[in-house]
């Protein structure tokens, strides 16, 4: 037993050798304020898809962290992040979730601002700043990188983090599997609906390491099982060609992103999904076929969920969609959910899904309920005094990863633990952590992008 540390982070609060993690990363304050300067100030972030603005003047509110900042596109039909706030007193200068404007028009003082970011508009500039104000100094504040990739929107303030595609690494691989249109075409992806926003009592990063591959917590979705709402239309596990699947957890430890998959035999088919309905079913046997045949081996892949770290999160099978664990404070995160369709897909699918897609997650689906609760009751038992001297146990399936698995001559980028017979590992959420510490502990991006020095290493 130790005792709750008081302070902010420090080295050892993360201990992968042991696989004992301390309860102080989850309700500690000074880490959290820390954690927003090291982590959500320096890494790529989710902000939305290319979708939500199809038009010049289209905008959309959406966060990175705690900050509120605006997705939108300009005139010239460049796609844009700024922060949500005027330069002048600080006012929201968008308070709506989105729409269509020609400016951003602070309800305070009446700055005005292009959607490129311009300051346009300031009442009295002549009278009250004798015309000397440099509004070319005074615009939104933009985002240091930004990048559409697969019609996602991602954004970072970092100016000197690697580009995203870096950023990314081999996950990309694993990534585009959900991103990549299903149906063959190259019509790409849309969102289907609007975004679903709601609270957690909780600290993001239990949400965070749930969705980077929890597979030891199936107890808590007995109930989803026992009605058949999974993809399958018979149960989440009455899937019998998946018995002779690998089931594997992937992670790029240099990266800090991860997912759950499973890897077919050549020979078998992918199953079949939505049964219950025979037009889904067979657009989505249409789609398989198509993967399979245009992917070849990685065709056989069936990414499940993941995360890319520190805060998206993704189901990349049926329902696809993408999360964002917003914090709000050591205690609270707002949960984001996006669906995510193929845009040429039938209209008679599109309206299924949407229906499927809300009784499977969100905060009315049944998965969805259950998470909360145990992340809820979780976080509120680990506050005390007491209970944070005790760390929590990520011992599961230490020292069983290998790198580049390979299976019927495919191999996988890597680091993997095959869990088609150990069932459960926690390889995946010791990834999480491994590089949540990284962040907290490196200086700058020199340090945290170790694959440029195992590069240049390589070179010399």
């Amino acid at each position: 037993m130790a005792t709750a540390h008081v302070g902010g982070y420090r080295p050892g609060l993360v201990d992968l050798k042991t696989g004992q993690i301390s309860r102080e990363i989850f309700v500690n304050e000074d880490i959290y304020a820390e954690e927003q300067e090291r982590v959500f100030a320096r890494a790529w972030l989710y902000v939305g898809h290319e979708s939500q603005v199809p038009n010049p003047g289209d905008f959309f509110v959406s966060g990175m962290g705690e900050e509120s900042v605006i997705l939108t596109r300009d005139r010239a039909g460049q796609v844009r992040v700024f922060l949500n706030s005027c330069r002048h007193r600080g006012m929201k200068v968008c308070r709506y979730d989105e729409g269509n404007t020609t400016v951003f028009t602070c309800p305070y003082h009446g700055w005005s601002y292009g959607t490129d970011g311009r300051l346009v508009g300031v009442p009295y500039f002549r009278e009250a700043y004798h015309s000397q104000l440099d509004r070319l100094q005074w615009g939104l504040v933009e985002v240091a990188q930004t990048c559409v990739h697969k019609g996602t929107v991602w954004a970072t303030w970092d100016k000197d983090a690697p580009p995203f595609l870096e950023y990314l690494g081999d996950f990309a691989r694993y990534l585009d599997q959900m991103f990549d249109s299903w149906d063959g075409s190259d019509g790409g992806t849309e969102i289907l609906g609007g975004v679903q926003k709601w609270l957690v009592p909780s600290n993001w990063k239990f949400p965070a390491e749930n969705f980077s591959g929890d597979s030891y917590h199936n107890i808590s979705h007995r109930s989803v099982d026992m009605v058949g709402a999974g993809p399958s239309g018979s149960g989440r596990r009455d899937m019998p060609e998946l018995n002779l699947a690998r089931k594997l957890h992937i992670a790029i430890p240099d990266r800090g992103h991860q997912t759950t998959a499973y890897l077919l035999p050549r020979e078998v088919e992918v199953p079949a999904g939505y049964q219950h309905s025979p037009v889904v079913s067979d657009y989505f046997k249409k789609c398989e076929e198509a993967r399979r045949q245009q992917r070849g081996d990685w065709g056989r892949l069936i990414t499940l969920v993941g995360e890319v770290f520190p805060s998206m999160a993704f189901l990349a099978r049926q329902p696809r969609t993408i999360a964002v664990w917003h914090p709000r404070g050591p205690h609270q995160t707002e949960v984001w959910r996006w669906f995510l369709v193929d845009k040429n897909a039938p209209q008679d699918v599109k309206n299924f899904l949407r229906d499927y897609y809300i009784r499977y997650s969100g905060p009315a689906g049944m998965t969805e309920q259950d998470d909360m609760e145990n992340w809820g009751y979780a976080h509120k038992a680990s506050r005390g005094t007491i209970a944070r001297r005790y760390s929590y146990s990520y011992e599961q399936g230490m020292g069983t990863e290998v790198d580049n698995y390979e299976w019927e001559g495919f191999s996988l980028p890597g680091s993997v633990t095959d869990l088609t017979q150990a069932k459960s590992s926690e390889h995946n959420l010791r990834n999480l952590y491994r590089r949540w510490a990284e962040f907290m502990e490196a200086s700058d991006w020199d340090e945290l992008a170790s694959w440029r020095r195992a590069q240049r290493a390589a070179a010399e």
